[in-house]
């Protein structure tokens, strides 16, 4: 089905979850995670008619949802005539398989869902390469007589819940396949190496770098063009952006920053995305500071943080200085409000849509990125006059004073760049 005819039918889905024991500990019920999933499915494109949720003590080995389940919701696919009945969990390659046995349309799950919002979304070269690694990643164990076509163009089937490569007729040989993947992985580590010299010549220049993180649809940029005035698409649907957009930010006060525009987290988000955007991810782990975009009129913040936090510790940034800012405040009742921000010590809350509390955001901001810095009083040689102009175009002076054997001058540096001054004053 193309894009085109699905403005004349949209695709139906019908939803199927598992109420596991797992679930209790995560905070999230089956009909909670159902609701995401979908919203995920409205975000790709497809309209849900119908879901069931069914309780057992684990998956079925062999379909998931068992038998005589799977057995049911034929029938049900016969009365209510969808086109795809997605599962809220990966399934396995044996499961998918059994379960198209039995069920006459085709089987999805989470994880293929959300890699084809991912294709939609996908703009720079970048997240395209990064999203068609994912997608052949996914799909090579599923290969059983049906091929995909290793077109580098997203949408080349033009199916819902099937943009990138597209499945063809054709058998392709897996060996061909895991070629594509390995000159994807070439094609990334090149964009790698020139994004590492960039973040390089950033620290060089010592201007800090904060990086907007957070759940989906949590505000990240809708802030970020707040605070940046950047072009950076913000819309009410899950994963509206996908790649790292950095803009240089001016504030009033203090010192100027670079914010980073991140792709969002989300409940079960499959291990192999995180891997596929780990490059994309990695400046989240190289930024000096993290802003913990958080949605406060959720009812579910408390478990989308910790999901963030989950995340953020398997990328290795677990430990980043963090600012979080509770957004869309104007939704949040007054007390409601005001006792999350004495749970939080140190938050922010914003109504990013509206322009409100910015100016006490970048306060905090500038409050943050403040332990990165010190003040160094020191007398710069004549001899030595380009460090005078150095430490003018690289700090804050804050006095300034001609001696008759240098320049005294008072300066508030980065560490790392009154380390350096120090050492060319041989102090």
């Amino acid at each position: 089905m193309t894009q085109e005819l699905l403005r004349d039918r949209a695709a139906t889905a019908f939803l199927v979850g598992l109420e596991l024991p797992a679930r209790q500990r995560d905070g999230w019920s089956a009909a909670e995670s159902l609701d995401e999933l979908e919203r995920l499915v409205d975000t790709a494109g497809a309209t849900v008619v119908g879901r069931q949720v069914q309780s057992r003590p684990a998956p079925d080995v062999a379909t998931y949802i068992g038998k005589g389940k799977a057995e049911e919701i034929e029938l049900l696919r016969r009365h209510l005539e969808f086109d795809f009945v997605i599962f809220d969990d990966e399934l396995t390659p044996v499961q998918q398989r059994n379960l198209e046995r039995i069920i006459d349309c085709q089987v999805l799950d989470r994880t293929a869902v959300i890699l084809d919002i991912f294709a939609l979304r996908a703009r720079t070269r970048e997240a395209k390469l990064q999203v068609e690694l994912a997608q052949l990643g996914y799909r090579l164990p599923r290969l059983t007589g049906k091929g995909v076509e290793l077109s580098r163009q997203a949408g080349s089937a033009g199916t819902v819940f099937n943009r990138g490569p597209g499945e063809t007729k054709l058998e392709v040989d897996r060996r061909r396949i895991r070629d594509r993947m390995a000159a994807l992985r070439r094609e990334l580590a090149d964009i790698q190496a020139h994004r590492s010299r960039l973040r390089a010549e950033r620290a060089a220049s010592a201007i800090p770098v904060v990086a907007l993180t957070g759940y989906t649809n949590a505000g990240k940029s809708t802030l970020h063009r707040a605070l940046a005035g950047s072009d950076v698409l913000a819309e009410d649907r899950l994963f509206a952006t996908l790649d790292a957009t950095t803009r240089r930010v001016e504030p009033a006060e203090g010192e100027p920053y670079l914010l980073v525009d991140t792709v969002g987290f989300i409940h079960n988000l499959p291990h192999g995305l995180v891997a596929a955007f780990r490059s994309t991810l990695e400046e989240v782990t190289q930024a000096d500071l993290l802003l913990h975009v958080v949605d406060a009129a959720h009812p579910k913040r408390a478990e989308q943080m910790q999901t963030v936090n989950q995340v953020l510790a398997e990328l290795g940034a677990g430990e980043k200085p963090a600012l979080v800012v509770y957004n869309k405040a104007d939704l949040v009742e007054p007390a409601e409000l005001e006792h999350l921000l004495a749970q939080t010590p140190g938050a922010v809350a914003v109504a990013a849509a509206l322009g409100r509390n910015l100016d006490g955001l970048q306060a905090a901001i500038q409050r943050a990125l403040q332990v990165r810095r010190e003040v160094l009083e020191a007398v710069i040689p004549y001899a030595k006059a380009a460090w005078l102009s150095w430490a003018h175009e690289r700090g804050r002076v804050l006095a300034e004073e001609h001696r008759a054997d240098g320049t005294y001058v008072k300066v508030e540096l980065e560490k790392g760049l009154a380390g350096r001054l120090r050492a060319a004053l041989g102090e």
